[in-house]
């Protein structure tokens, strides 16, 4: 959700707003390329399961530079799914739902500390951020490149949110 690791993807990458999905649930278990988990909209199928987060377009020319950035066939495939926007209009989106999921791994800090700021900077429902990402237990990045590179995005988030 955060723009600046988005838009280090894809340039043309616009946020429209937060979104609500239905019938889904925000975990972290999706096996990423790394050997740390990911975040997966994991379908219930239960009306009280949301996840809220940002809708954003894109050019469509720039979709495979996503995909590949995302693994796209590796470990994760895309799906069309409906969200709702904050004015209540529905919208076709679509994301990317994990293939390769395990429920013991747990995310880099780094990681989630990207989705907490993405949470937090879009204005995502407190309650969700507490619920749904401050408790999940992250670990240590063995590789202090990766993570010190990773968390360069965040600089300047950091001392607006304090």
């Amino acid at each position: 959700m955060l723009l600046p690791r988005i838009n280090a993807r894809v340039q043309s990458a616009r946020p429209l707003g937060q979104a609500i999905l239905v019938g889904h649930k925000l975990m972290f278990h999706k096996i990423g390329q790394d050997g740390s988990a990911k975040c997966d909209a994991f379908y219930t199928g239960s009306n009280s399961d949301l996840v809220y987060g940002v809708l954003y377009e894109m050019e469509l020319n720039d979709k495979p530079l996503l995909d590949k950035a995302e693994g796209l066939g590796r470990g994760y495939e895309t799906k069309e799914v409906k969200v709702v926007l904050q004015n209540g209009i529905t919208h076709n989106a679509y994301l990317y739902t994990a293939t390769l999921i395990d429920k013991t791994i747990k995310p880099f800090s780094w990681y989630k500390e990207l989705v907490l700021y993405g949470a937090l900077i879009n204005n995502l429902p407190q309650n969700y951020v507490s619920e749904r990402i401050k408790k999940v237990e992250a670990v240590k990045d063995p590789d202090i490149k990766r993570a010190t590179e990773n968390l360069k995005l965040l600089s300047e988030f950091r001392i607006c949110l304090k």
